[in-house]
């Protein structure tokens, strides 16, 4: 599928200046034939990839604007986020074989969002957190994990409880920093994510449980570990001159 020039920014200027929701099936009326007579003449081509492609847009977001407006104009209602989310995850429960076909192709494409990638991200974020539970055994470190604290009723709580705290000693402190919680991150804490984490996760932590540390196994900014003093420490991997607080009274 080709686009002019003039296309291409017409499209491109719609797409920056309003998020994907369902505002935006408006501003996209007019681009909905042009996929209808692209696989028209091809079912099997991934024309939808290919106008995401284009227009710089994530195949899998645009698949979702799609999946909406098809949905919109075959349903007596408006679709439920839950049911987008269901056929995003499995294409086959798409009632138009093209469609899902298309949907499907996005999906496996799209290396930054969409349900591949968010499961591909759980499965690295689990095999982290068994990998942290295996290097606190291996310390002998008694602890309660997310799901035992949540059996107990709390809602909001970090990956590992130490029910002994710990100090973690750091050689350009005089002191050690008290440790009571452990939050494992498989990703690379840039200030975006890191701002985001402390405000809706790490300071409550912090006010329930006390001073904690967070595991960027991927890094950090080095500016970012400016919290210690306040009880959040950040580390890139598990430390090892750690001992039990009462080791450090004795």
């Amino acid at each position: 599928m080709i686009l002019t020039k003039a296309q291409y920014d017409e499209i491109a200027q719609c797409l920056v200046s309003v998020p994907p929701t369902r505002q935006s099936l408006r501003k996209l009326k007019q681009r909905f034939p042009r996929y209808l007579n692209g696989v028209g003449r091809n079912g099997a081509a991934p024309v939808l990839l290919e106008l995401a492609n284009e227009v710089d847009y994530a195949p899998s977001l645009m698949a979702r604007i799609i999946l909406e407006r098809f949905l919109q104009e075959h349903e007596e209602t408006p679709p439920s986020k839950s049911v987008i989310n269901s056929m995003l995850r499995d294409p086959s429960q798409i009632p138009d074989g093209v469609l899902a076909n298309q949907v499907y192709q996005c999906i496996v494409n799209d290396c930054c969002y969409g349900p591949l990638v968010d499961c591909i991200k759980h499965a690295i974020g689990h095999e982290h957190e068994v990998l942290l539970r295996d290097m606190l055994l291996e310390k002998n470190l008694s602890f309660l994990d997310e799901d035992q604290l949540r059996a107990k009723g709390y809602d909001k709580t970090p990956d590992f409880i130490l029910q002994v705290p710990v100090v973690m000693l750091c050689p350009l402190a005089v002191e050690g920093h008290i440790i009571h919680w452990i939050e494992s991150k498989a990703s690379f804490g840039d200030e975006c994510s890191h701002q985001a984490y402390l405000h809706d996760q790490f300071w409550s932590y912090w006010n329930r449980f006390g001073p904690g540390l967070v595991i960027y196994w991927y890094g950090f900014i080095q500016e970012l570990d400016c919290n210690r003093e306040r009880g959040i420490l950040l580390k890139a991997c598990f430390p090892t001159d750690i001992v039990t607080l009462c080791h450090s009274v004795a």
